[in-house]
């Protein structure tokens, strides 16, 4: 069996800096199947979710993890990862804590493509 763990923590690390970084790239992580629940709104496909993703009222942010949990999806070796922690966006005061679930998929290529991805802000 692959090291689950360690590939979910280097998928999260790789997610977060593209997020922070290059935001546009994060598109190559998702394929025509994939569908992103995003503060309860479904987005499908390559061409939605990077609409949703690139619209973001916000240019710089910065992701700090908490948590990283995975685990083994029976689905063709796909893995769960589920991830809080907090984001701080440029020019305001106070961060805000979030909570983002991951379901991975490998490709035929040997690297993984996010199938369902669900974003929701934690308010306290």
């Amino acid at each position: 069996m692959e090291d689950y763990e360690g590939l979910g923590t280097s998928f999260v690390i790789h997610y977060y800096n593209l997020f922070d970084n290059e935001r546009p790239s994060l598109i190559s992580l998702y394929q025509p199947t994939s569908l992103l629940t995003f503060e309860g709104q479904k987005f499908q496909g390559v061409e939605e979710i990077s609409n949703k993703i690139n619209s973001l009222p916000f240019n710089q942010c910065l992701h700090s993890i908490s948590t990283i949990d995975t685990q083994p999806s029976s689905i063709n070796g796909g893995i769960i990862v589920f991830v809080s922690g907090s984001l701080q966006l440029a020019g305001e005061e106070h961060q805000l804590r979030f909570s983002q679930m991951f379901h991975l998929i490998p490709t035929t290529q040997g690297s993984y493509f996010v199938q369902n991805d669900i974003f929701r802000l934690n308010y306290c």
